[in-house]
């Protein structure tokens, strides 16, 4: 029994061999039917690796003959099952310039495009690459208006603008994060004054009220008056857009006490009880801020 379990062992190593011999022969060969049919078998047993290496080879061999688009198509179309979605692009692209009239055509100018949005990072990362696509997408869309992928390119354009806005967002976030609410106000406005349109507008509106708000909190005396004014005008114009909002009732809020504080004997006079609040309302923050930098020190430590 053990015996036999060697032999059989034994057969399955040279079976193996065998094969994979028998693959390096057929790469080094330039027999284009053993070839051609090969690489068809390797693609409908989805070994799709072993297939592109096939076709890529083929391609030399059929260059200029009848099999040349669907070679070149299939080596696009092996890489793209095997999910080497960069090497796919190329291909496909390089096809629909070199056969715009061939059977595949289409397919492969779509497929391009699959590519580049499937090669898109998320939002944290290097958005070059979902620019890039969206441009693609969009001059696909031009060219063919009436291409039954037309949905699916508004679907990929959609999440792909939707990634671009949180990016931003999430950059103009950041410095509210850290207390940089002069910086925040600013940055919130350029992500507006970029895009009207991002998704976050509402959240971005909220956050230039608040960026201002905050700003003049934490003024010197001499600078809140100026600086609350333009707390008022971002809180109109929040209001007047959004006057629904679920921010809506903390903004009236903070409106409330901003309009005490520029009251006759809030900042305009200099009133103790008035710098009283603010000095309270500053230490608050500076607390805050601490506590924040200790967790962070700690979190680094670990």
């Amino acid at each position: 029994m053990k015996f036999r379990n060697i032999i059989l062992a034994v057969l399955a190593v040279i079976s193996m061999s065998s094969c994979k011999s028998q693959y390096e022969l057929l790469l080094s060969s330039n027999d284009t039917d053993a070839k051609y049919k090969a690489a068809f078998e390797y693609f409908n047993n989805k070994k799709y690796s072993r297939a592109a290496t096939l076709f890529e080879s083929l391609a030399a061999l059929t260059d200029g003959t009848d099999r040349d688009d669907t070679v070149r198509f299939y080596w696009g179309l092996s890489n793209y099952n095997f999910k080497d979605y960069y090497t796919a692009e190329t291909n496909f692209q390089q096809f629909a310039e070199s056969y715009p009239r061939s059977p595949f055509a289409s397919q492969a100018r779509y497929l391009r495009l699959d590519c580049l949005y499937r090669s898109t990072l998320r939002y944290e990362l290097d958005q070059q690459p979902t620019y890039k696509a969206m441009s693609a997408i969009s001059e696909y869309m031009l060219e063919y208006p009436d291409n039954e992928n037309m949905q699916v390119c508004k679907d990929m354009l959609e999440e792909l603008g939707e990634r671009l806005d949180r990016k931003a967002y999430e950059a103009a976030k950041l410095y509210y994060k850290m207390e940089d609410y002069l910086a925040s106000h600013v940055a919130f406005r350029n992500v507006l004054k970029d895009d009207a349109e991002n998704m976050y507008r509402e959240d971005i509106l909220y956050y230039i009220a608040m960026s201002s708000y905050k700003y003049a909190y934490l003024s010197v005396p001499s600078k809140q008056k100026e600086r609350y004014l333009s707390f008022i005008d971002d809180y109109y114009n929040f209001i007047g857009e959004l006057p629904d909002s679920h921010y809506r009732k903390e903004l009236d809020a903070i409106y409330a006490k901003a309009q005490k504080a520029l009251g006759k004997r809030g900042v305009q006079t200099g009133d103790d009880s008035s710098e009283k609040e603010f000095a309270k309302e500053r230490a608050k923050l500076e607390k805050a801020r601490a506590k924040a930098e200790k967790e962070a020190a700690q979190k680094v430590a670990k």
